[in-house]
């Protein structure tokens, strides 16, 4: 065999994801907000995109029918893709489709979020507000944080170097109010002897909230103590042993501050009443509210599954401003452009209608997976994967779970997030089915939530009690569970009663 160079002709068959097909796949991913986000991105960059019904248009200001003339260029084209083909496109009716029509449930409760007679926002006035306006004062001036109100009151009692010295330390305070500063490292580099930066703090301390500053939490006790004038030697004592406290240990409490039952308990209920992190009371920050993207209501047929429209924009192709375009004089570059603004349009207004689909119909079958949680309660959620999904709706399980991520839905249960509903099995007793492991957590949490201070449950016990209710679970996953849930032991819930029956 001779070897030479040589040029050679093949034919392959390949799967290549094309960039609209990649934006597409992007947007499943994407919340309605997120959504609202890249729309708005897309209405600045394309001139022929347009928020709004198909009732904004208005007549031409040079007095030419630009609807008859695009149903003529219409009737002489075709389809979009032909249309596309040829740099025109306004004539395609499928673009301005009505979402409200075709897309949305008349009556569910995006349609009265933004019904007609709404103010521009369309959102009407919430309940009990009497249609007046937002309080604009609300937004101006908020209130001050931790560390400046510190400073506020560090400049009206020290100054000079004790400032200075101030300012370092309140610096070094978390949003907790503790002092995370080392003194003899804050001394060494300001250059100031020990007992100055002790002198400062010793300051701070008494700034408000008392026990701001405090580098432990038997200190900053230690100073609510004092401020209500109920820092005592047995107060002292207990302070120094608050893991005796946390252990439950009362009896060796009681030897340890020399004190009887009464006193103990009444100690014990002073604790109660101090704030063991004083800074969190000027921690401004406000968790975001959730947007659902869907809304899942009861009617006489069945359930009615609703994409929020309150939170998606209604795009249209401004088809009027594509034909007066069109219609002008043009180059090779600009009729090329146009034609590109018109094509990323097209594919736009029907990618975001397809998601919407695809979102419905994901959902459509949550729902009739789950349709005895939606009626009955977390009790009777079923254990459901992706997998089980994609193959009912004949996707693959991967659109379904871009479809699942970063979306709620709204229920007259409260608000879920799709990726809620797929729960892993637990096996039942009798092996008759499986049980979601969200409804054996919900059982869990029931049971202890019932338990008396004589009668704590273990997780034995635990067991025992829910294989009586026909769920065949280990000791060990009652533990996992007990624990992701936030729930102590059977020993620290004993102790935690014990207190509380102290403080009583």
């Amino acid at each position: 065999m001779a070897l030479a160079p040589r040029l050679d002709l093949r034919q392959s068959q390949s799967l290549v994801m094309t960039p609209q097909l990649q934006q597409a796949i992007k947007l499943l991913a994407l919340s309605n907000l997120e959504i609202e986000a890249f729309v708005a991105g897309e209405l600045e960059k394309n001139p022929l995109l347009e928020a709004g019904g198909a009732d904004d248009f208005t007549p031409s200001a040079d007095g030419i029918d630009r609807e008859a003339e695009i149903h003529s260029v219409a009737a002489e084209v075709g389809d979009s893709d032909q249309l596309i083909g040829q740099g025109l496109g306004g004539a395609d009716s499928p673009l301005d489709v009505d979402y409200g029509a075709e897309t949305f449930i008349d009556n569910g409760p995006a349609d009265r979020m933004a019904g007609p007679g709404t103010g521009s926002g369309g959102m009407e006035p919430l309940a009990g507000s009497s249609g007046e306006a937002l309080d604009f004062d609300s937004f101006a001036n908020p209130e001050k944080g931790l560390q400046e109100h510190l400073m506020d009151q560090a400049r009206s009692t020290l100054s000079g170097v004790e400032l200075a010295i101030a300012t370092q330390l309140i610096g070094q305070i978390d949003e907790a109010g503790y002092l995370e500063a080392n003194l003899l490292e804050t001394a060494h580099a300001l250059g100031v002897p020990l007992h100055m930066v002790e002198h400062v703090l010793k300051a701070i301390h008494s700034f408000d909230p008392t026990g701001v500053g405090a580098r432990s939490l038997a200190e900053c006790l230690m100073l609510q103590a004092m401020d209500a004038d109920r820092y005592d030697p047995c107060m002292a004592k207990l302070l120094a042993n608050l893991d005796l406290l946390a252990r439950g240990a009362l009896p060796q409490l009681r030897r340890i501050c020399g004190v009887d039952e009464e006193d103990m308990a009444d100690m014990i209920r002073e604790l109660r009443g101090y704030d063991p992190k004083p800074g969190l009371r000027f921690s401004h920050e406000s968790a975001a509210p959730v947007t659902p993207d869907l809304f899942v209501r009861t009617t006489r047929d069945g359930w009615a599954i609703e994409i929020n429209s309150a939170t998606l924009p209604r795009l249209l192709v401004n088809r009027n401003y594509y034909v007066e375009l069109a219609s002008g004089p043009q180059d090779k570059t600009s009729k090329a452009w146009l034609a590109d603004c018109l094509a990323s349009a097209n594919w736009l207004v029907k990618a975001l209608d397809q998601r919407q689909k695809t979102i419905i119909k994901v959902a459509g079958e949550i729902v009739r997976c789950q349709e005895d949680f939606f009626r009955k309660g977390v009790e009777h959620l079923k254990p459901l994967t992706l997998k089980a999904v994609a193959e009912a709706i004949q996707m693959h399980e991967s659109t379904v779970s871009r479809v699942t991520s970063n979306k709620y839905l709204s229920c007259p249960r409260g608000l879920y997030e799709l990726k809620y509903f797929f729960t892993s099995g637990v096996a039942a007793a009798g092996g008759d089915g499986t049980v979601s492991a969200e409804a054996v957590k919900s059982h869990i949490k029931a049971l202890i939530a019932a338990e008396t201070a004589d009668a704590i449950l273990s997780d034995d016990t635990l067991v025992d009690l829910l294989r009586a209710k026909g769920m065949d679970i280990a000791r060990r996953t009652v533990a996992k569970y007990r624990e992701a849930m936030g729930i102590g032991s059977s020993v620290q819930r004993r102790r935690q009663k014990a207190l509380r029956g102290q403080a009583a």
